[in-house]
């Protein structure tokens, strides 16, 4: 059997790595030393020029279902990685057969759990992890994907303002369904506060948290969480006909939360005195997506909600109320966050994303600004913090992914493999 690759967005340098050698065998040539979460399978972490992917060895069902899932979840704008291939047919010179393997994407500036432990996050930024967690959970099962095993090692985090947001590595055990019920929904959480505590627990036993956190607690933490924000993004609300102010109110709040409403449905009763009122379809990205229309910055949102407030000040400081608000957000972007960044040095680009240092240099000037007694500028802020906390920090990101390729599949014995057709 000839070996196969199937994918989506083929890197041709793909066909150069030692497909004939079981993955434990590949050595330092084509391997690169990132951290990755602990997995069943054998993965690897490999650069083929200036990209970045993780190789799993799996068995060839489980990676054309799990390569399927993956592309379905990228387009419903979900996070999760970003499938690149799917390799059959393997094997060695001695004619033995090999596992198929699947390719992802490397998520820049993610980390795996483990290593933002060992990056300096304290047992203090686990709420911070679990509330990530929980918005990928809600996001999951809002459009139909039931999980199967949730679980710290199966996500990759980014820092978002201070915070993180949780992207969906691992899809083997998934299912996206047209709905689906409470009971899965259930399921998934109770899988989920067990695994987070299994390995809150293994995270303690090998000294990389404070002992004295109770991993106990931080997963009913979990699922408290889960529950408000599933009823927040679901329930139904009742009211009077002379209340209907409440609906803008109720989308207002989603909106606080980070959410558009993208569909509400809205039912009087017989007499028509009473209204009841339920979001439909809800999305997260309501910061990210306004500070893109305003900017053409693509960031997560919680940065997003913070460059938008950073914009409001320079408004009012300004006394730009009455231009247009597109106007004053390009200036903002020219003068001032653009030089910002144009300040950090080539070596340290690959510390933080550009957004998430931006939002450090603002908590800086804050701290920097009550020591001095007085606001203190934005570009001495940046120079200090550049110079006094980024140049500390640990490398964070290796490279940026291309987005030129077109769509095609790729084969070596002739015939056309498209997993999606």
């Amino acid at each position: 059997m000839a070996l196969r690759i199937a994918a989506h967005r083929p890197d041709p340098m793909i066909v150069t790595l030692p497909w004939g050698k079981a993955l434990a065998e590949w050595d330092e040539t084509y391997l690169l030393a990132l951290p990755r979460g602990l997995s069943r399978h054998v993965v690897r972490i490999v650069r083929l020029g200036e990209r970045i992917y993780a190789v799993k060895e799996t068995q060839e069902e489980m990676a054309l279902r799990e390569y399927r899932l993956l592309r379905d979840l990228q387009r419903l704008g979900l996070p999760a990685v970003t499938p690149q291939a799917v390799v059959t047919g393997r094997r060695t010179r001695r004619g033995a057969d090999l596992p198929p393997a699947l390719m992802t994407q490397h998520l820049r500036f993610s980390l795996p759990y483990r290593s933002l432990f060992a990056h300096g996050i304290t047992a203090d930024d686990v709420p911070s992890l679990v509330d990530a967690m929980v918005v990928l959970l809600v996001r999951l099962h809002l459009a139909g994907f039931f999980w199967g095993d949730v679980s710290l090692s199966n996500v990759l985090f980014r820092r978002d303002a201070g915070a993180f947001t949780a992207y969906l590595v691992d899809a083997e055990t998934g299912e996206l369904r047209p709905h689906l019920s409470d009971q899965m929904r259930e399921y998934d959480v109770t899988i989920g506060t067990e695994n987070v505590f299994a390995e809150l627990l293994d995270l303690q036993a090998s000294h990389e948290v404070y002992a004295g956190m109770d991993p106990g607690e931080v997963v009913e933490l979990l699922a408290e969480r889960y529950r408000a924000l599933w009823t927040e993004l679901t329930s139904e609300e009742r009211f009077s006909t002379d209340e209907m102010w409440r609906i803008e109110q109720r989308i207002e709040k989603l909106n606080d939360l980070g959410f558009d409403v993208e569909e509400i449905d809205i039912v009087t009763d017989f007499d028509g005195d009473a209204v009841s009122v339920r979001p439909r379809v809800v999305e997260l990205g309501h910061h990210r997506r306004e500070l893109q229309s305003l900017t053409g910055l693509t960031v997560e949102d919680n940065q997003a909600r913070r460059l938008l407030n950073d914009i409001a000040s320079f408004t009012v400081s300004g006394q730009l109320g009455r231009e247009d608000r597109a106007v004053v957000a390009n200036r903002w972007l020219t003068e001032f966050y653009e030089p910002v960044i144009a300040l950090v040095p080539p070596e340290a680009r690959g510390k933080l994303e550009p957004a998430e240092i931006y939002h450090e240099i603002l908590v800086h000037r804050w701290y920097l600004s009550e020591q001095a007694g007085h606001e203190v500028d934005i570009f001495d802020t940046a120079r200090d913090y550049i110079a006094e906390v980024l140049a500390r920090k640990p490398e964070e990101a290796v490279t940026a992914p291309s987005e030129t390729e077109d769509d095609l599949a790729v084969t070596l014995d002739g015939e056309d493999d498209e997993p999606d057709a």
